[in-house]
């Protein structure tokens, strides 16, 4: 059996990637106390707000005033969404610790989510990574659609590996390797984060699952077996992709850090008060939320 790394950072990203899409808007004050209990629960890294504009994601119209009444917690990392210098600008201005640029592994899914080519939207992406240098802050990148695309299929290796080149020459800190529609399964999993730790540090590189299919916890477990320690997840699975049919929500936080802690492996999190944020937000968006081991634990509680 592989050696699993002793700990892992989770990464929640329920308060941006988790709320972002839904239709039903969520007041500013809602965001601030889920970001709140969000960092007494441990997290070292929150994706707390998105400065895009408003017209193309109205629910994050709120990220200045979330960013700005939020009570940070030593020690944990608050990262915004920052498309092009606009959102720089605006990031920086909110006190952001850490900016997060994104692009695709896949051309098609390129054109179709932001209207260029992954060569254009690198080169979009250079003075904001110059800027975040400059400015002191962390730089991560996010790289779509490495597993899979939905409009053509499958995503050669190569295609990662040059995502991958290009984020760590822009000084990329982290980069997210996602399966934004959840079609991958273990021993592909391990084969892009393989290709991936060629071009990249392995302890900087991070897995983003959706759950559409099921295996996120599969593919998690896959990630770890190849040495991988940062994943993203959302508080009660929140989440999806506007332009992916059918995708469901990220991997909810709640089964992420159950397999992790039953696996000894160390996360710095409190999956009590985890359970407590899932409720919290649910309770807002008036409905279940999708975290299996969230629910069965506040079934419990509930005696």
């Amino acid at each position: 059996m592989n050696t699993l790394p002793k700990t892992v950072k989770i990464v929640e990203v329920g308060p941006r990637d988790g709320l972002q899409n839904e239709k039903e808007n969520v007041s500013a004050e809602a965001k601030i106390q889920l970001v709140d209990m969000l960092s007494a629960a441990g997290f070292a890294n929150i994706e707390a707000a998105s400065f895009v504009s408003p017209k193309w994601v109205p629910q994050m119209a709120t990220s200045r005033e979330v960013m700005d009444k939020i009570t940070r917690r030593a020690g944990t990392i608050y990262s915004a969404l920052t498309p092009n210098m606009q959102g720089f600008e605006a990031a920086l201005a909110a006190k952001a610790d850490e900016v997060v640029i994104f692009g695709s592994a896949s051309e098609a899914f390129s054109q179709k989510n932001i209207n260029c080519s992954i060569a254009e939207s690198i080169a979009r992406f250079e003075p904001v990574a110059a800027a975040a240098k400059a400015n002191g802050l962390r730089l991560r990148g996010s790289i779509s659609c490495s597993f899979g695309c939905p409009y053509q299929g499958e995503v050669p290796l190569e295609s990662v590996a040059d995502v991958v080149r290009r984020m760590r020459d822009l000084g990329c800190d982290e980069i997210d390797i996602a399966d934004t529609i959840g079609v991958s399964t273990a021993r592909k999993t391990q084969a892009v984060m393989e290709t991936a730790a060629r071009e990249f540090h392995l302890d900087r590189i991070a897995g983003h699952f959706h759950d559409t299919y099921g295996q996120a916890l599969a593919n998690i477990y896959a990630s770890l077996e190849v040495g991988v320690s940062i994943f993203h997840s959302s508080v009660s699975g929140l989440g999806g992709c506007p332009y992916a049919k059918g995708a469901t929500g990220n991997v909810a936080t709640e089964d992420v850090v159950y397999l992790l802690h039953g696996l000894g492996i160390e996360t710095g999190i409190d999956l009590d008060k985890v359970v407590d944020a899932g409720l919290f937000i649910m309770g807002q968006l008036g409905r279940k939320g999708n975290s299996r081991a969230g629910n069965a634990l506040a079934a419990k509680r509930a005696g």
